[in-house]
């Protein structure tokens, strides 16, 4: 079996863990039982060693995807000349142990209900007789950690050298082979079976067969669960369908034990195909988890927002004398140690090396990320919940830093790992956090620093007009005294630091068009003018052009903002999901689905929505 395209996945999960399943019915990636644990299917990262779940057939030559309409739950259809099957993947959730954490109570693995540890593969004949082949051949540990397969009444238990077990259970005869199950077995019409794989505890015993009946079950109630989940969307404009899917795949990016939101729920997915820029993304980034609340917010789910805003306050505690406030990322619970390694025994997407787990920007400077926190938190306290008092005695102390350390060189939003410099983005949004501070305090009558905080704002502003201005090139460039294009300044515009009739601004977003855009689509920056540390090259990036749109939407030109849009709606896979680059060919690149992007949509389909119904 060759690699896909990242367009050929589609994802299912359950809040803890979530899988890609391939169009040809393989399961390519999971990490079980957490986003973070290391992976039992890679075969993404590496078609011979890592190991896959695939349900097939062999006459199969007509093969597509669909999601169950508004759920997380995909259907894969396949047939040949004769017949048809299809099989429905999903991850059952438990809605008992959701609603618990969104009101205050925190599950742990060990007594977390056992469906949300199980992966679910209902296959079902649909017409003719469909020869089914089945291969299951997990490898723990992203294929380092050797194991045995052990018979049971109900199926096999694959168990780790280290003492992991995973269960599979099958209605149907099987053999084993090189570590894994191997099964061929007819389904006529209507005929069906339920696959279920199971992470086991310690205690756990073996599970027992699930009927075709049973599987149906499960399968209408994660689809209730997830319908439910959506008819608490308040979007009702344009492209509901689009924010709609990208809303269930940043819910999907949730953990929901902690409220934390993960970047995107795989590692090492290429930006340049057999490049080395391949990054783990399963960890909760501060700043595109703000932005995620944002999302929620605008489309009426507080409760996701308020899971986040108590996650982050566990965070928001100052550290000791010295030290920057928040890293810029965390673990998923919270960890702050997120050591980079590289697995060199796999041989990456498309031969993409290195592969890595771990990410050692955590340890970075970003000082954009309080801005986007702070951006977060306001929103969250004006349209959600007042934050509470000793949330705000977190977050001035946070301010108190920014307003002292805002002239510090940091590695910027795109974690270059060039060294530091002044990054005329990251000033701005040191600026945008103590704005946005100081209007709260204010609505709030709060406690602050606020001449403090007053003279290092207009300060931050004062600087960025004289210093991250190029005349020649009448453009913000991306740090001071550069010549380089960023398209994180678009922010300027997008955050109200600057009006859209500003000629500064004008004449930015001109040369942003200009310089950085390509077939419509927007590049970040041009790593050749502005080296970043990194060997390679990347795709444009999907974020940076839904920014164009809302800068064109605020700028008043809103046939050309529509048309972007529009244009960038077609950049999708087929299921509606995206990565974090897009390639010159169209296809995706890096890791998928990426909460960037998702989110991304979702703002700008808000914002220009709301201007096309003003009709300004």
């Amino acid at each position: 079996m060759a690699y896909k395209r990242l367009e050929e996945y589609g994802l299912i999960g359950n809040m803890k863990s979530a899988a890609l399943v391939s169009r040809d019915g393989s399961v390519d990636w999971l990490c079980m039982p957490d986003f973070d644990s290391p992976s039992v299917f890679a075969a993404i990262l590496d078609d011979e060693k890592g190991g896959r779940f695939s349900v097939t057939s062999e006459d199969a030559h007509d093969r597509r995807q669909i999601y169950f309409p508004e759920t997380n739950v995909l259907t894969t259809r396949f047939g040949g000349t004769d017949s048809v099957a299809q099989i429905t993947d999903f991850m059952p959730v438990s809605p008992r142990a959701h609603s618990a954490v969104a009101f205050g109570g925190h599950s742990a693995s060990h007594n977390e209900p056992r469906s949300d540890r199980r992966l679910i593969r209902y296959v079902q004949g649909v017409m003719g007789e469909t020869r089914i082949k089945l291969e299951c051949t997990p490898r723990f540990n992203y294929g380092r950690t050797p194991h045995t397969v052990e018979m049971t009444d109900s199926g096999v238990i694959f168990r780790a050298d280290t003492g992991e077990r995973l269960s599979l259970s099958l209605d149907c005869e099987f053999s084993m082979r090189d570590g894994g199950v191997v099964a061929e077995f007819t389904l006529g019409p209507q005929e069906a079976i339920t696959l279920s794989l199971e992470w086991l505890e310690e205690t756990d015993r073996p599970p027992e067969i699930l009927s075709s009946q049973q599987g149906e079950e499960l399968f209408h109630e994660t689809v209730d669960y997830w319908r439910q989940w959506v008819s608490r969307c308040e979007y009702s404009g344009r492209w509901r369908e689009q924010v709609i899917r990208s809303l269930l795949t940043l819910k999907l990016l949730t953990y929901s034990p902690t409220g934390a939101i993960i970047a995107a729920p795989t590692t090492s997915l290429p930006e340049e195909i057999g490049g080395g820029r391949n990054w783990d993304y399963r960890y909760c980034w501060i700043r595109d988890s703000a932005l995620t609340l944002q999302a929620f917010m605008r489309t009426g789910y507080i409760e996701e927002a308020r899971m986040f805003m108590r996650w982050l306050g566990e965070r928001c505690r100052m550290t000791e004398a010295n030290e920057h406030p928040l890293q810029i990322m965390y673990g998923i619970r919270g960890e702050k140690e997120l050591t980079e390694s590289e697995l060199d025994h796999l041989d990456g997407y498309h031969s993409s090396r290195p592969v890595r787990i771990g990410n050692a920007a955590h340890s970075q400077l970003q000082l954009d990320m309080y801005g986007e926190l702070l951006e977060a938190v306001y929103v969250y306290n004006r349209h959600a919940y007042p934050i509470s008092y000793d949330l705000w005695r977190s977050l001035k102390d946070i301010l108190d830093w920014v307003a002292m350390n805002w002239r510090t060189p940091d590695e910027g939003i795109w974690e270059v790992r060039g060294g530091p410099r002044q990054f005329v983005h990251s000033k701005l949004m040191a600026w945008n956090a103590l704005a946005k501070g100081l209007k709260l305090a204010d609505e709030r009558s709060l406690p602050a620093s606020r001449e403090m905080w007053i003279n290092a704002r207009d300060a931050i502003l004062e600087e960025i007009m004289q210093q991250g201005w190029n005349e020649e090139l009448q453009s913000f460039v991306q740090s001071y005294g550069s010549d380089v294009l960023d398209a994180s300044l678009l922010q300027l515009l997008n955050i109200g630091a600057l009006s859209p009739r500003d000629p500064r601004m004008i004449t930015t977003v001109a040369q942003v068009e200009q310089r950085l855009t390509r077939d419509s689509l927007v590049y970040r920056y041009d790593p050749e003018a502005s080296p970043d540390g990194l060997d390679g090259k990347e795709g444009t990036f999907a974020m940076c052009t839904f920014w164009l749109v809302e800068s064109f939407t605020r700028m008043g030109r809103l046939e050309d903002a529509r048309f972007l849009f529009e244009r960038m709606l077609g950049y999708a896979s087929p299921l509606g999901l995206y990565a974090e680059e897009t390639g010159p060919t169209g296809d995706l690149l890096g890791n998928f689905p990426q909460a960037f992007t998702h989110l991304a949509l979702i703002n700008s389909a808000f914002i220009l929505n709301r201007a096309l119904d003003r009709g300004r």
